[in-house]
């Protein structure tokens, strides 16, 4: 059982959805998010609830102080104006890593996105090794945040586990869905493995259900968490199939979906 473990982007969807397994993983659970977003929410009972910024540096090493490990969700969550996604999900991510480095902090998991890779065709078969050609500001981001967690383990052996998340909702909502998307219960699984699995060093794997239409090729990642997702988004194919993924011909074309319509800023 972990000692202490942070919780980051505690507010968020996702964050809302892991706090309580989390808390029943850990002796202590911190629960972390900007001040606004954190007011809204009620701690899981025992949990400590603490509001940062992680883009200023001298709070996140304040947040970090007796931290063994981090699930790292907090950030700009969609694609938009380079400036917000800086601060929150480049400075915001290094930060983290670089208070984790101070604190002693053993592990990592990173909520990294399949935008690292959102300009690969619709259909090509992707491993976690494969280039990265990130779709737009926020799956830079993300890619940043991989090179930071890998620098900080080959220098300070911090381990990570970088998860390339897929469509993380109730239910799969359009075609691009059955190949992408990850069920609430595999989800939680799959973050919960990348916390307790023995020596994963610096890993990236992609976070989907069993869905036979997947693009990326999970399994070797996988065997090293002792992870096997239950769920898969086949069931809702005869509803979704037709559904186009939103936001035109590039949208319709690339992995990445409708992140590929939003933008430029200028």
């Amino acid at each position: 059982m972990i000692d202490t473990l942070l919780l980051t982007g505690a507010a968020g969807t996702l964050g809302r959805l892991l706090a309580e397994p989390l808390r029943m993983r850990c002796r202590q659970l911190v629960i972390s998010d900007l001040a606004g977003p954190l007011a809204t929410l009620a701690p899981p009972h025992g949990a400590r609830a603490v509001a940062c910024d992680l883009s200023a540096a001298a709070a996140a090493r304040d947040l970090l102080r007796g931290v063994d490990a981090v699930v790292h969700l907090g950030g700009v969550s969609v694609e938009g104006p380079f400036e917000p996604i800086l601060e929150a999900n480049i400075r915001g991510t290094f930060n983290l890593y670089d208070a984790a480095r101070r604190a002693g902090t053993r592990r990592v998991v990173y909520a990294s996105s399949n935008h690292v890779t959102g300009c690969h065709p619709v259909g090509t078969q992707l491993d976690p090794a494969d280039e990265t050609r990130p779709d737009g500001h926020y799956g830079l981001s993300k890619l940043f945040g991989e090179g930071v967690a890998r620098m900080h383990h080959d220098r300070y052996g911090i381990e990570s586990v970088c998860l390339r998340i897929g469509t993380a909702t109730p239910e799969p909502a359009d075609r691009r869905a059955l190949s992408t998307w990850i069920s609430p219960r595999d989800l939680i699984a799959l973050v919960m493995a990348s916390l307790e699995a023995p020596q994963v060093g610096c890993l990236i794997a992609y976070g989907l259900s069993d869905n036979p239409r997947r693009w990326w090729n999970c399994d070797e990642a996988w065997a090293r968490l002792g992870f096997r997702p239950q769920d898969s988004a086949e069931p809702w194919a005869s509803r979704v199939e037709s559904v186009p993924v939103p936001g035109g011909q590039i949208a319709q074309a690339l992995q990445g979906g409708s992140f590929l319509s939003i933008g430029p800023f200028d």
